[in-house]
């Protein structure tokens, strides 16, 4: 198990709000995943800087792994069909819920959205509830 070490937290956190602040604030678009992933491979007329954006996501996520990270990324054996099937699952639930978890949690929040401190408080009941259910109801956990 990989220890939690709450600077690298902090410092993650604030260049996440950084971010999307500077997004916001420069090129008028809200950092939100599930809107920036859907505007690229729709071919919208402002596609260039999402698949930069995108690009940046997992460039970051390597080089972070790769030359900052203290320990290594914890990895498990997992069947690829059932990831396939939740990412697109969770896919669907962002175009249906108008937006992902990063989108509603950072972005929303920060621009005190009602929608998004309702959709926040979803994502946030539905986890507790399905934890509870899992690891009380079912004895799984």
């Amino acid at each position: 198990m990989v220890a939690f070490e709450p600077v690298t937290a902090l410092i993650g956190g604030s260049l996440i709000g950084l971010s999307a602040t500077l997004l916001l604030l420069f090129n008028g678009q809200i950092a939100g995943i599930s809107g920036i992933v859907n505007g690229a491979i729709e071919f919208k007329a402002d596609r260039n800087w999402r698949w930069l954006f995108i690009a940046g996501l997992l460039i970051g996520g390597w080089l972070y792994e790769r030359a900052i990270a203290s320990q290594p990324t914890p990895t498990d054996e997992f069947s690829p069909w059932p990831m396939i099937i939740g990412g697109l699952l969770v896919g669907v639930g962002t175009r249906l819920g108008n937006g992902c978890t990063s989108g509603h949690g950072v972005c929303g929040l920060g621009r005190l959205s009602v929608r998004s401190l309702v959709a926040v408080l979803t994502f946030l009941t539905t986890g507790f509830i399905t934890v509870f259910v899992t690891r009380h109801v079912l004895l799984l956990g």
